[in-house]
Order: C-alpha cells, then structure tokens, then sequence
C-alpha cells in the first residue's frame, strides 16, 4: 500500500502538508475554537480556515493557545490554510485580505444587490494571483494555491506563474471522485485537498431526495469489515488516492477518529469499489433566491469553473 502510514504530502514548494487537517466551515463560533484545541491536542497539524467562515478570529485564539514563546508547538510544526473570498480578488485588495486573515480579524463576505444576487469581484483571476505572488515575495505566506479552479483555469494561472500554485482545493469524495481533474493537476505538479471530503451531510443545501454518503451500503459493508467507521474508510480512500482530506467536526470523539486513518490500508479491490461508487454528484451547490427563485449563487460569474466537465 503505497500511501500507508504515510502523514504528509510534499507540496512543489518543498513544505510538507499533512494529509489529514481539520475543516473549520460551518463551525460555529463559540465551538471552534475548542474544536481546533481538541484537534490540536490529538495530534493535527494541519487546520483549514477562510476569511469567508467568519470565525477565523476564534481559530486563532486557538493555536495562539499552543503557538507562543514557551508553548508546546512551534508555529513551523502546524500547516494553516486560509482562503481568499471574491470580493477581495482585486490586486490592490489582496495584501490587506492576507493581513486581515493573519490578525483575525472579520469583514462582510457577501454584499448583496437589491435582487438578492451577491455583489462579487469580476478581475481576472490572472491578476489575482499575481497579486498573490506577492503575498509570497514579502514572506507573509509560504505557499499559494488555488480553489474550485477547473483543468482550464488551473492551466491559465500556471501560463503567468512566477510562484507555481501548490494546491487546489475542491469539492472530492466517492459521490465526486474528481478522477480527471486530480490527474490534471498531478501532471501539472499541483497537490490536491479534498473540501467536503466525506460528503457533507450538515450542508445548508441538503435537500431529501439526496443520499447520505456514509449511511451508503457498499460503505457500510466495508467499513464492517474492516472494523472502522465509514467515514475513517473515505478518509483513508483519500489517502490512498494522494489526496488532502480536511474533515469537519466539532466532537472530540470524531475529530479523534478521523485522525485515525493511518493503520489500514483499503486493498485494491475496496479501492476499486470505492471509485465504483462515483456519481459526477456535486452536494455543495450554494443556492440564493433571485426573484422568488432559488438558482446556483455563483453560475452567471464570467469564471464560474463547474460549467466544463473538470
């Protein structure tokens, strides 16, 4: 098993990443912060965050818990990512964001039109990311990447890249393998990381009629079988794939479990089985009501990724 026991991945820009992280959308403030102490203290190392989640504030006060002078971690031991959200994609915007996201501060995230549609930036993402560069020039971040970029727009930004994205973050779990737009971005020397990686149950936007991942029986089945819980087998199907994965939880059993991947190994006819499973199936589909419509928030952007097949 090639990826067995193996905790990091090496990013193109030589930092390690830990292949397990914890998800912090939808956490809610007031729960957070506990939820990053307990997973710090189990053995995390990796904590996924956004301007956008509004509680990037709490976060810190978290790791400021175990990061400081005489403190049991050193602020290289603990892999942070944080997220750029769209209204601040203009290049004269994106040093303050970073600032903003490194002193935790909040802001408004989704200024709204008189008909309910959000007020988003439409700069080229070309020259957002050159912007981003320099966010890397000045030392105030070590790495770059990219999220909910398609196979096109991750090869746009790598034609001007000074500093190569090192991620791109995506919506992946067996109901969306992502098969084709992982082996994209492999070959272009990007690493990948797995939002929503066991489905997403406690989406916003869940409607009925959709299937719940981990109550799906195939799942169940070979989680049975090899004495784990079915979520500890997509994570580590992740694993097994090379792909990030940064579950969310705010219960010190699950944020324990999920960290507990690292001791099996799927063989490959469960991995086959696993992929079997694919259903082209995005669940986080944002909606917003648009004259007394719901329709997809995002899809009238002009770079709108999900209209190309990946």
């Amino acid at each position: 098993c090639a990826m067995y026991g193996k905790t990091d991945l090496t990013l193109c820009t030589g930092q390690m990443m830990p292949m397990v992280g914890l998800g912090t959308w939808k956490s809610a403030p007031g729960q957070v912060k506990q939820a990053v102490l307990t997973a710090l203290n189990c053995g995390y190392r990796h904590i996924d965050c956004a301007a956008a989640y509004g509680n990037e504030q709490e976060v810190g006060e978290a790791l400021a818990v175990w990061i400081s002078p005489g403190k049991a971690l050193s602020r290289e031991e603990v892999f942070v990512t944080s997220k750029l959200w769209n209204t601040k994609h203009d290049p004269e915007d994106v040093e303050q964001a970073c600032r903003t996201t490194l002193t935790h501060l909040g802001e408004e995230m989704m200024p709204r039109r008189a008909d309910g549609t959000i007020c988003y930036s439409d700069v080229h993402y070309k020259d957002t990311w050159r912007a981003m560069e320099a966010l890397v020039d000045q030392g105030l971040v070590k790495a770059i990447g990219l999220s909910n970029f398609n196979a096109k727009q991750v090869d746009d930004i790598i034609s001007v890249a000074r500093h190569k994205p090192a991620v791109n973050q995506v919506e992946c779990h067996p109901y969306l393998s992502q098969t084709d737009l992982l082996q994209h971005c492999r070959s272009a020397g990007l690493s990948v990381t797995a939002y929503s990686p066991l489905g997403s149950r406690d989406r916003p936007w869940a409607s009925p009629d959709q299937p719940n991942l981990l109550e799906d029986p195939r799942l169940e089945d070979i989680a049975h079988r090899y004495q784990k819980t079915p979520a500890q087998v997509v994570l580590r199907w992740h694993i097994q794939r090379g792909v990030v994965c940064i579950p969310k939880s705010v219960t010190p059993s699950r944020i324990q479990q999920n960290l507990e991947v690292l001791d099996f190994c799927l063989s490959p006819d469960d991995m086959k089985l696993m992929e079997s499973m694919n259903r082209n199936e995005r669940l986080i589909v944002p909606t917003v009501e648009v004259n007394g419509k719901k329709v997809w928030r995002d899809s009238n952007h002009p770079y709108f990724p999900f209209h190309d097949p990946y």
